[in-house]
């Protein structure tokens, strides 16, 4: 059985234009030709037990309310839900906190609200205190907290006792670094222990690395879903399209989901790899210096034609990207029909596994300004440990140890 199932759900709501429709509107007399928003249409999900899943798509999607539907804040217009499990959710910064009451005081609250005993809950504050590390404001007025110290303690509690289901909504893009790091040390913790894994994020990243699932929603509505690779490769395309712009999905050899975007003014038509003796290739050794050649075929006029490639993990995790923009080599003034070729050059200091190369054609910095053409997984390769002493990781930084001995 599903820990999470959501069955044709939709959530509407009313726009009143004035305080006497919606007056009447408790006594059941509403007017039909009321304007109604329809924030979620029809979703239909489903959650096994131990899932992480992403929600991502742009602001007014749907993510938030979502959220607070499985949670329960909110009633569904239409449709059902069935949660088979305890759920603890961060779906805004401060959990609800009452500013007045101190930190320790907020966490009492909420966990007696979550249904613990308070026996629980007094062995639990301890340890709250110590991982939210806030020292003495703990036991001070939260009105007197950052927001970051706020979601600190949020987290804390949140996660305090194992939960079923985890719910975040952005929560965590509000502490810093060293925070953000412990918090996700903790999630994948829980996630071993079977807790079941929602989250709302636009860190890309974040959401590669912990996710094995990822939705987009677009307008109230289920766009994509799955791999969270493929759906941010998507999402991608998705925030740089305009009404003229495709966006394309291929299957690859490997299998996998190719998202193509762009308007085509220009295209890139071949892509090759060469290795250090200009063969072509699909395998290079640790540190080899390797050359992406990549044609290019111009068809309509442009003022600006920029290059770009970005090299990712086998998870999607991008290693390093640049384009001609930031290199300063920006073709200018492309007036007719033409056919360039680039050659990159670049030393594979790339640990052994699989990689893939994304490449795009745009009119400025970013794909954002003008999309030409945008291939995700355009070239898959592999690196190869042949004569380097063993390591760990993405990168080769090929260290020297100075031993010295007293």
């Amino acid at each position: 059985m599903s820990i999470l199932q959501l069955n044709s759900v939709s959530k509407a709501y009313i726009e009143f234009p004035n305080f006497r429709h919606r007056f009447l509107s408790w006594f059941g007399r509403q007017n039909s030709r009321l304007k109604k928003h329809l924030i979620l249409d029809n979703i239909n999900l489903s959650v096994e037990q131990g899932e992480a899943i992403a929600f991502v798509g742009q602001n007014g999607a749907g993510k938030s309310t979502l959220l607070k539907l499985i949670t329960g804040i909110l009633a569904p217009s239409t449709g059902n839900i069935q949660v088979n499990g305890k759920i603890s959710a961060i779906l805004e910064l401060g959990m609800g906190f009452d500013a007045n009451f101190s930190g320790a005081e907020n966490a009492k609250n909420t966990l007696s609200i979550m249904g613990y005993h308070p026996e629980q809950i007094e062995q639990a504050i301890p340890e709250i205190k110590a991982f939210s590390e806030i020292g003495d404001y703990f036991e001070q007025p939260m009105r007197i907290y950052s927001s970051g110290m706020q979601m600190r303690v949020a987290f804390a509690v949140a996660t305090t006792f194992q939960p079923e289901i985890l719910i975040i909504d952005e929560a965590l893009s509000v502490g810093d670094a060293y925070f953000q790091h412990k918090s996700f040390d903790r999630i994948r913790e829980l996630q071993k222990q079977g807790t079941t894994l929602l989250i709302v994020s636009h860190d890309k990243q974040a959401i590669q690395s912990i996710c094995n699932r990822a939705i987009l929603l677009d307008q109230g509505r289920i766009k994509k879903e799955g791999s969270p690779i493929e759906v941010m490769d998507y999402y991608n395309a998705l925030i740089a399209a305009k009404s003229h712009e495709d966006i394309v999905l291929k299957p690859t050899e490997e299998g996998k989901l190719q998202t193509i975007s762009g308007n085509h003014k220009a295209q890139i038509t071949e892509v090759k790899l060469y290795n250090s003796q200009g063969i072509e290739t699909q395998d290079l050794q640790i540190g080899e210096l390797a050359t992406l050649n990549i044609q290019v075929e111009v068809l309509q006029p442009m003022k600006h034609l920029v290059c770009g490639f970005m090299l990712k993990e086998r998870l999607g995790q991008v290693i390093y990207g640049t384009n001609t923009w930031f290199t300063e080599q920006v073709l200018t003034d492309v007036t007719e029909p033409q056919r360039i070729n680039y050659q990159i050059q670049f030393a594979a200091r790339l640990g052994v596994g699989s990689y893939s190369c994304t490449l795009a054609l745009t009119g400025g910095a970013t794909h954002l300004q003008e999309n030409y053409h945008w291939i995700d997984l355009a070239l898959v390769f592999k690196v190869l440990n042949i004569n380097k002493t063993e390591f760990i990781g993405t990168n080769w930084l090929e260290p020297e140890f100075i031993i010295q001995r007293d």
